[in-house]
């Protein structure tokens, strides 16, 4: 196996594509980091406690994840940890050009740092946080989606929110 790899996001809420892609990670990398970006360019629904919190509880019985929060720049934050690895999931093609944009800026600003691309299971290939969002303000069974104790955070956090 190899070293350390960091699955950044914002994981907002977390869903069943990322856990698929922490799994997948396992079976390649000896330790995965997974970090909560403190991202003032999205307006996350949920807190980096929370995310931290609901990461943690879907990763409990995965002994080589380890869950934390930064804030800067992404290759930053992976020398500090020492990771080589930058993991980053792909669901459609529409994902493909900014993932790419971003691994090559990375690389350029940490040429030691790697991205690594990986892919959910297909059946989670259309999920992204912002859709659950979106179906959960209207209601939707989000049970498919996400485990069920972020499925009822979600649900209070909206139900507040209206």
């Amino acid at each position: 196996m190899c070293q350390i790899a960091l699955y950044p996001g914002t994981f907002d809420p977390v869903t069943n594509g990322h856990i698929d892609i922490i799994k997948r990670a396992q079976e390649i990398f000896s330790e995965i980091t997974v970090a909560v970006a403190h991202n003032s360019y999205k307006e996350p629904i949920f807190s980096v406690k929370e995310r931290l919190e609901m990461l943690k509880q879907a990763t409990k019985d995965m002994p080589a994840v380890t869950v934390t929060e930064f804030d800067g720049l992404v290759v930053e934050y992976a020398h500090k940890i020492k990771a080589k690895v930058l993991i980053r999931g792909l669901r459609m093609l529409s994902d493909f050009e900014y993932e790419f944009q971003m691994a090559l800026t990375n690389r350029k600003l940490a040429p030691d740092i790697e991205t690594i691309f990986l892919m959910p299971h297909e059946s989670y290939s259309y999920l992204s946080a912002k859709l659950i969002r979106e179906v959960g303000s209207l209601g939707a069974d989000l049970s498919a989606f996400v485990p069920d104790f972020v499925e009822k955070a979600l649900r209070d956090k909206l139900r507040k929110k209206a």
